[in-house]
């Protein structure tokens, strides 16, 4: 998601570039693995001159998140009201008024840092989508020529606040810290013909201990690319922890707001189910098109956890699942082997599936057919390239219209695990080997082969 000028939301990173300049790839982190990269620099850099730039999408709402810390002091945060944090020089600091919680955004956060200004509010500055923040809970500013603390000591964190257990969770992407340089937005991003705010390439200098960490190879995530060689070390991250996600190509997730199981994690991507059947969407929804995405069993417990699809308007709750129960408008999911469409009753296909399947879903909107397959084959001798064997059919449509992905989750046994995968990550969190399948517009990370026509959920293929 990017912000237009008056601050109206759309759903996905643009499509249109002003320079053609494209972001393919972040880094995941995972709060439930202490994830965190760092580096001790051979000297202590600017202490009066910075500038701190990242993308941002978050996992966890409503914890506190370190983004850029030292030992001494945190620069950037997120805290556990979801407003940004700026500590730079001891008790100086900026908590903004407004919250950033809406977790299908890609944020661009501009930090620029220049104590020598004559002016006390331009020796801070924070930025959010190309826009000044000027509103803040709390407000205080440095004194002339004074020397950051964040330089103390020469330990540099990224995901983490120093010495606690306040881990990112979420997204990074094009990571950037300029040594004795403070910069605006301008330099990392601009407004495109839409007054949408999308990335543009910084090729300006970096400073002795300044660095560009983008996450492009996976077998080394904390690789400098600014030419400093100034890289940092991995921890509780892994080469699985690459994803697609990124602020020029935004993927569907399954929202840690929009659900009634129990959590979300794993970038919200991997979903735990709870009692009585509950469940919850995607981020993205679709009004016409052909999609398909994965989920692999991580645990099956008592016939989930399983997927669908789902209307705006329907309403979580207790022992109601999406395509049966009290709500038959609900849509259409499957537990078991058995999907309900609209109605109470099911239609079974084939056996039970198991922990550690890997479930395709190909949605056809266009036709109103729904496929369903399990590690590699289609249920009801199905076709989706070619129209036949849909497990699901005929929808009746409310509202605008639109589909949403479902988690089917609730069990009377036991919690349910799966995660998904929209495109943006082949190993399913680490747990399986990607295959490297993308659609026919070259897009995404599937394990199995993408139906003809059908393409990954994400801002690019919606055109949004």
């Amino acid at each position: 998601m990017s912000i237009y000028r008056n601050h109206l939301p759309i759903m996905g990173a643009s499509g249109a570039q002003g320079t053609g300049y494209t972001i393919g790839q972040s880094i995941r982190f995972e709060d439930g693995g202490s994830p965190y990269l760092n580096r001790s620099f051979s000297g202590a850099g600017n202490k009066k001159t910075a500038t701190m730039s990242c993308w941002l999408k978050m996992g966890n709402i409503g914890t506190n998140k370190g983004i850029f810390t030292f030992i001494n002091d945190k620069p950037l945060e997120l805290d556990s009201n979801n407003n940004l944090k700026v500590h730079t020089h001891g008790s100086n600091r900026l908590i903004t008024d407004r919250e950033f919680r809406d977790p299908a955004a890609w944020y661009h956060i501009v930090l620029s840092i220049d104590s020598t200004e004559a002016v006390a509010n331009e020796r801070v500055r924070l930025y959010v989508n190309g826009e000044r923040e000027t509103s803040f809970s709390t407000e205080s500013y440095p004194s002339e020529d004074a020397d950051g603390t964040w330089w103390a000591s020469n330990y540099f964190q990224i995901g983490r606040t120093y010495g606690t257990s306040n881990y990112m969770d979420g997204y990074l992407a094009e990571i950037h810290y300029l040594d004795g340089y403070a910069y605006g937005p301008e330099y990392f991003g601009e407004f495109d013909s839409n007054g949408i705010w999308i990335p543009k390439e910084y090729t300006d200098s970096y400073g002795t201990n300044g660095f560009k960490i983008d996450g492009r190879d996976s077998s080394d995530l904390g690789d400098d690319e600014s030419g400093n060689g100034n890289d940092f070390t991995l921890n509780g991250m892994a080469a699985h922890d690459y994803s697609l996600d990124s602020p020029t190509n935004n993927f569907c997730i399954m929202s840690p707001i929009d659900k009634a199981y129990n959590s979300v994690s794993e970038g919200n991507l991997k979903t735990t189910g709870g009692t009585n059947n509950v469940g919850g969407r995607g981020s993205m929804g679709f009004s016409s098109g052909k999609w398909y995405w994965e989920v692999l069993v991580n645990t099956q417990a008592d016939g989930y956890g399983g997927s669908g699809v789902v209307y705006p308007n329907y309403e979580f709750g207790g022992n109601n699942y999406v395509g049966g129960g009290g709500d038959p408008g609900g849509g259409a999911s499957h537990n078991r082997e058995r999907w309900y469409t609209q109605s109470t009753s099911y239609t079974a296909y084939g056996s039970q599936f198991a922990s550690g399947d890997i479930l395709q879903y190909a949605l056809d909107r266009d036709n109103n057919k729904i496929y369903w397959g399990v590690n590699g084959t289609y249920r009801n001798s199905g076709n989706p390239a070619a129209g036949s064997g849909a497990v699901a059919s005929g929808l009746t449509h409310y509202d605008d219209g639109t589909w949403m992905p479902y988690a089917n989750h609730g069990s009377n046994a036991g919690a349910s695990v799966a995660t998904f995968n929209f495109g943006q990550d082949g190993t399913f969190a680490g747990v399986k080997t990607a295959q490297g399948n993308s659609d026919g517009n070259d897009i995404g990370n599937f394990y199995y082969s993408v139906p003809s026509g059908f393409l990954a959920l994400c801002s690019s293929n919606l055109g949004s």
